[in-house]
């Protein structure tokens, strides 16, 4: 897809940091926005920062929940017409080594990194197929590709996202709708400041300072 004006493009987690910054690259594009998110007061916020730029609707949604967002799926098609592109952005970390590591933990990361990447693929897809071109965007990370000490459960979604995205890829090469598998190495946003830490081999457990770190070295 070559030009977005005049397209609805969704994005999830767009309340801040990555899905944020999407919105208003998108908006000065020209596409019009239907945005989702956990958090109200951040997606009001990434609301306000676009509707003097293009037209945007916005839905509470919890991605790991499939009922949630099949009913956003529903409202775009109900309200837009239909998504042309979606980009499946939400996504939550953790740390912590696999020896101590709770089931809970693990499955809350899938829930939104994984399970989030597929509900939103499957309420989409129908919209997308009765387009004339569309696509399909899910948001991996640079650990979608190498693997990272005390990070297994994100690491392990991420590289779930990967194969997932490629597979969706091969499948839908004789269609109108293309895919895209992105792989963001260390962005500046709250991800670590918003997650589950509990071990590094650098801060310890210390939720400040490995935000700090963090946001050190990445851009």
């Amino acid at each position: 897809m070559k030009r977005l004006r005049g397209k609805w493009v969704v994005v999830t987690g767009a309340g801040s940091g990555i899905g944020r910054a999407l919105a208003l690259e998108l908006a000065h594009e020209g596409a019009c926005l239907a945005l989702c998110d956990l958090n109200k007061e951040s997606l009001t916020a990434t609301m306000n920062l676009v509707l003097q730029r293009t037209e945007v609707i916005g839905e509470l949604v919890d991605v790991s929940q499939e009922q949630e967002v099949n009913r956003f799926a529903k409202a775009v098609l109900d309200r837009c017409g239909g998504a042309d592109v979606i980009i499946n952005n939400a996504g939550v970390s953790l740390t912590q080594v696999v020896a101590k590591m709770s089931k809970a933990d693990l499955e809350w990361v899938f829930s939104v990194n994984f399970w989030g990447v597929v509900h939103g693929c499957s309420a989409f897809l129908p919209q997308l197929m009765q387009k004339s071109e569309a696509h399909i965007v899910n948001i991996s990370s640079l650990f979608g590709i190498i693997p990272m000490p005390t990070n297994a459960a994100y690491v392990a979604s991420k590289f779930a996202v990967r194969g997932y995205t490629e597979t969706l890829r091969i499948e839908l090469a004789n269609t109108r709708v293309g895919v895209s598998c992105v792989h963001p190495g260390g962005v500046k946003t709250g991800i670590v400041r918003n997650g589950r830490h509990h071990e590094t081999p650098i801060s310890g457990s210390d939720i400040q300072r490995m935000a700090s770190d963090f946001e050190k070295i990445a851009i």
